[in-house]
């Protein structure tokens, strides 16, 4: 399985979509594990301990990849990220219409 493969499954594994956040990593993470945890699950323990094992591994990826991730700050990838608030006093300042 190559990379992308890997991340991909456990981003599925962590129900989380193509574009997340750490915030949306994090509380998927902690949710999963609170639910899944083999005192608090009611399937079978075993059942519990593997996916508890699962999600820790998939959460491990997924943290590996995005720590190794390098982010541009280019204008071009900045401006790509700007709110509507932002783009709109970009282009025409505080001038009201």
């Amino acid at each position: 399985m190559n990379k992308y493969q890997q991340i991909t499954e456990a981003r599925k594994l962590l129900e989380l979509p193509e574009r997340a956040t750490m915030e949306d990593i994090k509380r998927n993470y902690r949710n999963l594990i609170n639910a899944w945890h083999p005192d608090r699950c009611p399937e079978g323990k075993e059942k519990c301990t593997e996916m508890t094992a699962k999600i820790i591994s998939a959460y491990r990826t997924i943290i590996d990849y995005c720590s190794s991730y390098q982010f541009s700050f280019s204008e071009e990838e900045v401006r790509h990220h700007l709110s509507d608030e932002e783009w709109w006093f970009e282009r025409f300042g505080n001038t009201p219409l």
